[in-house]
């Protein structure tokens, strides 16, 4: 196999040299961080004999998680169901925002400043408004969600559609392609990495979103779990919602990469390969 030193064994399928390392140079120093900071947390705690009410104990939270966990579905399904609604409707309205921009000069110069305008205005700003506009129940707290989700949506897919191969373009074009198909097969495929890109960004900060329009005035969900657990003094409860946010985040982020590996597989190998090239590279400079 080309890349590899003579007499050095060959693996097989799924057990590439590269892989494995790449792996652990990836999850192994968080993982390690993650487990030294929990425990330096329980032994100060334990040691400075800090209230529970103002600094619980990872053991504290752990056992908060346990007795509350009935109390976190609940309320948690609520801020899910905010967080995948209204990022369902930024991301559908993001990327038919994003075509007219690319496609139109007058849709960009007439909206893309308007774009760029919406995160100049804080969302815990708005949300009072919104508050009084829509009452307590979802749609205030989905509306927070999209307009936070909305921005890295749109910015990236204009990039990808704008980052297509002229070459490609001209040649397609000159073998009798239509506008449509120029769209459909170069333009499209190009930009969907930089789509999924700002995919994970806007399902990372979209759980912010939701927790942000609970805090303002709701009746169920996270936030507003952690406001009602705050004024009782409960702040292990609060620390186990932040956890179960965290959780909710970290799957949804991984929900999207999964669904990227799925739908863009040629875009995953060749990162896949390129991270493998760079192992080695590295281990062959340090031998």
């Amino acid at each position: 196999m080309s890349g590899y030193r003579s007499g050095q064994p060959k693996c097989g399928p799924g057990s590439h040299p590269g892989v494995r390392p790449v792996w652990l140079a990836e999850w192994l120093p968080p993982a390690a961080l993650v487990a030294a900071f929990l425990s330096i947390w329980q032994v100060a705690t334990l040691v400075l004999e800090v209230p529970h009410w103002l600094l619980p104990s990872p053991v504290d939270i752990a056992g908060a998680l346990i007795s509350s966990s009935d109390l976190l579905a609940r309320h948690g399904w609520v801020t899910l169901q905010e967080v995948l609604i209204g990022f369902t409707f930024s991301f559908i309205v993001g990327v038919a925002l994003a075509v007219a921009i690319a496609y139109s000069r007058t849709v960009e110069r007439a909206v893309y400043p308007f774009v760029v305008a919406s995160q100049t205005v804080p969302v815990i700003a708005i949300a009072p408004i919104l508050l009084i506009w829509f009452g307590y129940g979802l749609l205030p707290k989905v509306i927070v969600v999209g307009l936070i989700c909305f921005f890295p949506i749109v910015v990236n897919m204009v990039d990808g559609l704008r980052a297509v191969d002229p070459d490609l373009v001209n040649l397609m074009r000159s073998m009798g392609a239509s506008r449509w198909q120029v769209f459909a097969k170069a333009r499209i495929p190009t930009s969907l990495p930089f789509l999924f890109s700002g995919t994970r960004v806007a399902i990372a900060v979209s759980v912010i979103g939701a927790v942000i329009g609970e805090w303002v005035g709701a009746s169920a969900g996270l936030g507003y779990f952690m406001i009602r657990s705050a004024s009782q003094f409960q702040t292990a409860r609060v620390f186990a919602a932040v956890v179960v946010l965290s959780i909710m985040g970290v799957a949804l982020f991984v929900a999207v990469g999964l669904s990227e590996r799925y739908l863009l597989p040629w875009h995953h190998g060749e990162r896949r390969t390129r991270s493998a090239g760079a192992w080695e590279e590295s281990v062959g400079r340090s031998e």
